[in-house]
C-alpha cells in the first residue's frame, strides 16, 4: 500500500511540475511576443500619433461633434485642436494617452424646459457627469427644492484615448472615452495587427472620420453560421404559413359543417381533422426549434 501511495503522490507531483512548466512556458512566450511584437509596435504607433497631433494642430480642420443626452436631447460642439500625448513606460508595460477637448457650442445646442423635481436631478446629474454647465431659471417649492428649471449646454467635453499594453497578454487594449457617444468603447486590438492599416483606422476614428476600427472582419464560419441561420428562417416562414393555411382551411371546414348541423358538432370537429395532423404539427415544430 505505501508503493501505492508514494507511485500516486510521485505521479501528482509530476502532474503539478508540467502544469508549472506549461505556464511557464506560456508565459515566456507572452513576454517574448511583448518584447518583439508589441513593444515595437506601440512605439510606432507613438511616432503615428505625433505626427497626426502636429498635422492636426497645423492644418486646425472644423469638426463637429454631436452627442445625445437622454432628457435634454442633442449636444453640439467642435474639437478644440489642443491635443496632450503622453506615453507611460515600465518594465513589461506599455502606455500611451491622447486627449483633447471638444468645445460645446451653446448656441447650437436646446433650451430644454425641464419641469418636475425628478427630471431637474436627472438632466442636472447628467450635466454633472460629463462637467457641463447650464442650468438656468431654477425654481424652487417651499422645501428649496428645484421643481423646474431651463438647461442650455456650455462647456468642455473631454476626449480621451488610451493605449495599454503588456507582458501579460498579447493584445493592446484600447479605450475611446466621448468619441461616438458619452461614455466609453472598448476595442482589443492584436499584436499582429499592430501595423499602417490598423494605425490609419485608428487616426481616422480620432479625426471624427469613416473608419472601419469597429469593424469586426467576419470569419468564414461565422459567415457559414448566417447563411445556415437565414435559410433555417426562411424554412421556418414557409412552415408557418403552411401552418396558417391548414389552420384556416379547417376552420373554413369546421364553419360549413356547424351552418349545416345548426350547432356545434366537437365529435365531427375532431372527426375533420387528418388523422395525421397531430403528428405532422408535432415533426414541424420540431423542425422550426432545430
Amino acid at each position: 500500500p505505501s508503493v501505492g501511495l508514494l507511485d500516486e503522490l510521485e505521479q501528482q507531483a509530476q502532474q503539478r511540475k508540467a502544469s508549472a512548466d506549461d505556464a511557464e512556458k506560456r508565459k515566456s512566450q507572452r513576454e517574448e511576443i511583448f518584447r518583439t511584437q508589441l513593444e515595437p509596435g506601440m512605439n510606432a504607433l507613438h511616432e503615428f500619433l505625433g505626427k497626426l497631433v502636429a498635422n492636426l494642430k497645423l492644418l486646425q480642420p472644423k469638426k463637429q461633434l454631436r452627442f445625445a443626452l437622454i432628457g435634454y436631447g442633442e449636444i453640439v460642439g467642435y474639437i478644440e485642436h489642443e491635443y496632450d500625448l503622453k506615453s507611460n513606460q515600465q518594465p513589461g508595460s506599455r502606455e500611451i494617452v491622447l486627449s483633447f477637448p471638444c468645445l460645446v457650442a451653446s448656441e447650437e445646442c436646446p433650451t430644454v424646459e425641464v419641469v418636475g423635481a425628478s427630471k431637474v436631478r436627472t438632466v442636472a446629474g447628467a450635466f454633472q457627469r460629463y462637467h457641463l454647465g447650464g442650468l438656468l431659471e431654477p425654481k424652487k417649492d417651499g422645501n428649496g427644492e428645484v421643481v423646474s428649471a431651463k438647461f442650455n449646454a456650455k462647456g468642455r467635453i473631454p476626449l480621451t484615448a488610451t493605449f495599454s499594453a503588456d507582458a501579460d497578454s498579447a493584445v493592446v487594449r484600447v479605450n475611446f472615452v466621448n468619441f461616438d457617444a458619452l461614455g466609453t468603447a472598448t476595442k482589443n486590438v492584436p499584436a499582429a495587427q499592430l501595423n499602417d492599416a490598423t494605425f490609419d483606422a485608428i487616426g481616422r476614428y480620432l479625426m471624427r472620420e469613416e473608419s472601419n476600427l469597429f469593424q469586426e472582419a467576419l470569419s468564414d464560419s461565422f459567415r457559414a453560421q448566417l447563411r445556415t441561420k437565414v435559410q433555417q428562417d426562411q424554412i421556418k416562414r414557409r412552415w408557418e404559413s403552411k401552418i396558417g393555411a391548414q389552420q384556416k382551411a379547417e376552420l373554413e371546414q369546421l364553419k360549413r359543417e356547424q351552418s349545416l348541423t345548426g350547432r356545434f358538432a366537437k365529435p365531427a370537429a375532431k372527426e375533420s381533422k387528418p388523422a395525421s395532423g397531430p403528428s405532422w404539427i408535432d415533426r414541424v415544430k420540431g423542425l422550426i426549434k432545430k
